[in-house]
């Protein structure tokens, strides 16, 4: 495995009496681009403003470069580059000042990639921060960010508010300036199209439990939907345990389960006595919201709008 340059050790953060992060561990791979999930409030943007020391946690540590994130030397926050959610800027400045700002806090600046970033998203260096679109925002933003070369780029939800076409325009901004660069990338995003193009390393958290860390290939070859029909309709009442099982839909002669695969599974379905037993492909988007949405047996709209008649 490569070496870990970002890394969280059980890391746990109370709001009052709420739990936003609940003893995470997770390791970010050198070169990866890593997508952490979840849902609104469920503690991604926490988790980053802990990794980057802007807020100190209840409990546990992350480090970046092997740095403790609360006790990070100068030089080190020289090495993360990170564009905040909603992509934040000075309204009165205009391009050319932002860029001069910012410049200022880093030894070394790479002129031609700021110029090439904001060229690309069509922004004038006289135009002011305040008079640009959420796309140039963000395109401006990331410039600004990309400029100082960063080692690891930590991303807060970058696409949130972008119009399809501007969302698109920025992700591959972001993959063709940080391909065969060696440079981390850790991005928040609850936009799943978005992460299937560009994440090769998936992390999902559920109410700031650590659900999943894993490859993205592993995470697709190991979440399923199983069909088992039935002759005589599906068995009524409770199913038995069925290892790794996330939901299951009960629709007419059919019994839609999507499952993590486990050892054992297949025996159980089996033993439910179905006439025949397929698999069918699944998306990033429907595996994600099988270990988000409520588990366990639904019964589908249509049995539902079936029985009321």
């Amino acid at each position: 495995m490569s070496e870990a340059v970002i890394q969280f050790e059980n890391l746990t953060h109370w709001y009052g009496k709420h739990c936003a992060v609940d003893q995470v561990s997770l390791a970010v791979p050198r070169g990866s681009v890593f997508a952490l999930l979840g849902r609104n409030g469920s503690g991604k943007s926490t988790m980053i403003r802990a990794l980057l020391g802007l807020q100190k946690p209840t409990r546990g540590r992350s480090r970046v470069f092997g740095e403790d994130s609360m006790d990070l030397a100068p030089q080190t926050r020289g090495r993360i580059g990170y564009l905040a959610e909603g992509h934040p800027l000075f309204g009165w400045m205009k391009v050319g000042e932002a860029e001069r700002f910012e410049r200022s806090f880093y030894d070394s600046w790479n002129e031609r990639m700021f110029a090439a970033v904001v060229e690309h998203f069509r922004i004038g260096r006289k135009q002011r921060g305040k008079d640009l679109s959420r796309g140039q925002r963000a395109g401006l933003a990331l410039a600004l960010t990309l400029a100082s070369e960063p080692e690891v780029l930590v991303l807060d939800d970058p696409a949130m508010g972008l119009d399809p076409v501007a969302r698109q325009d920025f992700l591959e901004s972001i993959v063709l300036t940080t391909r065969d660069s060696g440079r981390t990338v850790f991005f928040s995003s609850h936009i799943l199209a978005d992460v299937e193009r560009v994440a090769d390393h998936v992390a999902i958290l559920d109410q700031g439990v650590l659900r999943v860390c894993c490859p993205m290939e592993v995470f697709r070859q190991k979440v399923r939907r199983v069909v088992a029909t039935f002759k005589e309709g599906v068995p009524a009442g409770k199913l038995p345990d069925i290892p790794g099982l996330l939901y299951a839909v009960r629709c007419a002669d059919e019994l839609s389960l999507v499952a993590v695969e486990r050892s054992g599974q297949k025996e159980a379905i089996w033993a439910l006595g179905p006439a025949a037993v397929t698999e069918e492909p699944i998306s990033l988007d429907e595996a994600v919201i099988a270990y988000l949405g409520e588990h366990g047996v639904r019964t589908s709209l249509l049995e539902k709008i079936g029985g009321g008649q």
